[in-house]
């Protein structure tokens, strides 16, 4: 089965691999990065849509290069205030080769006031490579890394939201695909 995802992040990759494992025994997962078509740090909604853009963007791609695949997959990170204070949060977005649309979300941790108005003017990438004197953690285990001392990384919130994604494509009585 070939899976492609809209990414070239080794981290947000093997997060997708981690979740399709637990229920696919031969899968191929090639990254093809595509844009999100939001801001560099998505804020509330652009979340999901980055996340979705990168699957609608990754399936036009592939249509366009003649490449056959049997699930298309998005993640975006981003920070949001939906449930009254500032998290940052993922959210994957999957749609198999019928059009099918899923999403998930990981597990969400929260964002002190002061660094807010910083994480929304760049990233949060930039900012946690600066307070943690890293270069690119996003690329690796995250900054999550170590605000959980090494017990959660990138990866498990990546692997996470996919899997929460996932429930709708492997539970027949759960979802509501109409194929």
């Amino acid at each position: 089965m070939k899976i492609l995802i809209g990414t070239k992040n080794p981290g947000k990759i093997q997060g997708a691999k981690e979740a399709f494992e637990n229920y696919f025994k031969e899968f191929e997962i090639s990254g093809i990065p595509v844009s999100s078509n939001v801001g560099e740090e998505p804020v509330n909604n652009e979340i999901y849509e980055g996340a979705r853009n990168r699957v609608d963007n990754l399936m036009k791609y592939a249509k366009e290069k003649n490449i056959q695949a049997e699930y298309f997959l998005g993640i975006e990170s981003g920070i949001t205030n939906l449930l009254g204070k500032w998290v940052i949060i993922n959210i994957a977005v999957i749609k198999d080769k019928y059009g099918y649309e899923s999403w998930g979300t990981s597990s969400s941790f929260p964002v002190p006031d002061k660094f807010v108005d910083e994480i929304i003017s760049t990233d949060l990438g930039k900012v946690m490579d600066k307070i943690f004197q890293e270069n690119d953690l996003r690329s690796s285990k995250g900054g999550i890394s170590f605000l959980t001392n090494n017990v959660i990384s990138r990866i498990d919130l990546t692997k996470e939201a996919f899997i929460m994604a996932l429930t709708q494509h492997i539970n027949k009585v759960w979802n509501d695909k109409k194929h």
